[in-house]
């Protein structure tokens, strides 16, 4: 018998942002926490020169990002140094953030985020990417949000 599961019924997939250079560091588009009960991160990181990428998190009062702060409560972890030669993605210790390893290697970062572990008066978050300083080392970001409530639409996340 097939599973149940289907991605796009029980996660709200949203873009944190499109593909860009790691060079100045990235701020992704901050999500509304609000009706979500975890929130997974994932980075795509295509990296030509070696660097160390650090994947983290602001927290926001708002979608504009208009009062921040870096969140420094830790959360699960997991990385694939090299996504050309495996698929396994190993847990790392909870931080609150997750670098890449050396290497001019294609990785995954991921960190899952609870709400519950928000500062008091924020509930929206962005992910951060460090600088790399090179202009040919790119990221994807994804969010993948579970919901408080499933509902066949939830509410938008990119909006407050």
């Amino acid at each position: 018998m097939a599973s149940q599961m289907s991605l796009p019924q029980n996660l709200k997939i949203v873009n944190g942002t499109p593909v860009a250079t790691t060079n100045g560091g990235v701020t992704c588009d901050y999500i509304s926490c609000k009706n979500a009960h975890k929130v997974c991160i994932l980075c795509e990181l295509l990296q030509a020169v070696s660097h160390t990428t650090a994947l983290g998190l602001t927290e926001s009062t708002d979608v504009a990002g208009t009062t921040t702060a870096t969140v420094t409560a830790t959360c699960p972890i997991w990385k694939n140094a090299d996504v050309s030669s495996t698929d396994t993605l190993v847990r790392g210790t909870d931080a609150a953030s997750v670098s890449a390893t050396a290497g001019a290697t294609n990785q995954q970062l991921i960190l899952e985020w609870e709400p519950a572990q928000h500062t008091s008066g924020y509930d929206c978050i962005a992910a951060t990417l460090s600088n790399s300083s090179q202009a040919t080392n790119f990221a994807t970001v994804t969010y993948f949000i579970q919901e408080r409530y499933q509902q066949a639409t939830p509410p938008a996340a990119i909006t407050d």
